[in-house]
């Protein structure tokens, strides 16, 4: 079988990693970011550059984006100069954003007046998992484009789940920023809740380590939140627009989500702060100010 040709749209601190990951598996590569001098270092690799999203579908069969919101997608996917304007029909366009499940089915309603496929394919395991191409990846679409989409995605990910029509990889995801969101919180108080009760916060996340309280996110950032200092990671700003995708899922579906609402007003507080470019374990940094630590 002929290696599928791919164009890339957003080489953020995502994208740039994920993109990477598709030369590494051989996939011939051009790649398109709004802000230049992104693409370098996979040019260097083998990649090549395009001006336009539209010149990065032209030379390929299938087509992924990973960019920040809806109306980013909608841009580059529709806009002037955008991948509908290269990406012939029979092509396939791949999108790894995390944005409306709703906008998702209009967009691939939108593709397939056009002949073109469309799988929803948002990702969860943070820029390490990006970087070592192990990420979680819930998909939408039709199977036939499922099974077309699944090479890339395993080149980017290992955990790879259909959940069914277009937008139901973006309803997971979702559901999985709500999850977070609690327990980012969760280790937030806990941390600081033994700092203020004079106890060693590192010995005491080890400890909980080893009990029903172990998680990725405990074992990965609770240090940030001990030492108040909060690098990339994931973007407090980006998880604070998932939860809002999230909670106007939670209102179209009559779904109360109280840690998810109480998560979004701690993480607007900070982005209103100057803080919403910080990793979102920051949210220790809400907890801190809230108990008188320094915040």
């Amino acid at each position: 079988m002929t290696t599928k040709r791919i164009g890339f749209a957003g080489l953020g601190l995502m994208g740039g990693r994920m993109a990477r990951n598709l030369l590494k598996k051989g996939f011939p590569l051009t790649v398109w970011n709004r802000t230049p001098g992104r693409a370098a270092d996979l040019v260097a690799l083998g990649g090549a550059e395009a001006a336009t999203p539209a010149e990065a579908a032209r030379s390929a069969d299938i087509v992924v984006t990973c960019v920040s919101d809806t109306p980013d997608v909608e841009a580059v996917v529709f806009g002037p100069d955008g991948v509908v304007d290269g990406l012939a029909p029979g092509g396939l366009l791949i999108d790894c954003s995390t944005i409306s499940p709703s906008a998702t089915t209009a967009f691939a309603a939108r593709l397939r007046e056009r002949g073109i496929g469309m799988v929803d394919a948002p990702v969860s395991g943070g820029s390490e998992g990006a970087k070592k191409g192990t990420l979680t990846i819930f998909v939408g679409g039709e199977a036939a484009d499922v099974e077309r989409a699944r090479p890339v995605l395993g080149a980017m990910g290992t955990t790879i789940t259909h959940f069914g029509p277009s937008g139901s990889g973006q309803a997971v995801k979702a559901v999985n920023q709500v999850v977070i969101a609690g327990i980012y919180l969760g280790v937030a108080e806990g941390m600081v809740l033994a700092m203020k009760a004079g106890l060693d916060p590192e010995v005491v996340a080890g400890a909980l380590g080893g009990g029903v309280a172990k998680s990725w996110i405990l074992e990965n950032r609770s240090g940030k939140m001990i030492r108040n200092d909060y690098p990339l990671g994931f973007r407090t700003s980006l998880h604070l627009k998932d939860l809002a995708i999230a909670l106007d899922l939670a209102r179209s579906t009559g779904t109360t989500l109280p840690v998810a609402s109480l998560a979004a007003q701690l993480e607007a507080g900070l982005v209103a702060r100057g803080y919403g470019d910080e990793d979102m374990s920051n949210l220790a940094r809400a907890i801190r100010s809230l108990s008188g630590l320094e915040g």
